[in-house]
């Protein structure tokens, strides 16, 4: 009969007790990857531990699809630094370089400038209207690490929707139809 006749054949002969297996079995993985992902938030003190660049603004240092790994201590951010922000309202952070950390007198705070190693100017355009510096708040953290264009396949994903959908629902016909 073929893979798919198969693989229809077998869905159909699933028992409740197979399908609630599948379904706990399921709910562990999705429940593992966010114990993971609440674990590396911890350990490294960023909100987001991981994050793919998403333009050439960094080439040549990091590609478009490059996962970095960040960590957020309260060591000072210095000058040269990569860094991830946040800006207010905007959804995707940006990793960009510091080139200007200002240090005010009256307290312990820190204006901080960033610069794409690809563009020709500060990110002040990108800044909200009428911020000129970012502050430690802004900073979701330092790139500690990198795998390059790993990240590609969420990039793609993000960019044709059509895909993200095929595949998952691939993965949910396959954990249906599997005989362990």
């Amino acid at each position: 009969m073929g893979f798919i006749g198969d693989s229809i054949g077998s869905l159909k002969s699933i028992n409740v007790r197979q399908a609630l297996e599948q379904a706990i079995t399921l709910g562990m993985i999705v429940s593992s990857a966010l114990i993971l992902w609440k674990f590396l938030m911890c350990v490294t003190g960023s909100e987001s531990p991981v994050v793919v660049v998403l333009s050439e603004s960094m080439e040549p240092a990091f590609q478009r699809g490059d996962i970095l790994f960040l960590r957020m201590g309260e060591d000072p951010i210095r000058a040269g630094e990569i860094v991830v922000f946040n800006i207010d309202r905007r959804e995707i952070p940006i990793v960009h370089r510091v080139i200007k950390v200002h240090q005010r007198n009256d307290t312990s705070d820190i204006d901080i400038l960033t610069k794409g190693d690809n563009n020709p100017t500060n990110d002040r355009g990108l800044y909200a209207p009428g911020q000129q510096w970012l502050q430690r708040r802004h900073i979701m953290g330092r790139a500690v690490g990198f795998l390059p264009y790993v990240g590609y396949i969420t990039i793609v994903m993000t960019e044709k929707p059509i895909i993200k959908y095929v595949l998952i629902g691939a993965l949910g016909f396959l954990a249906l139809t599997s005989k362990d």
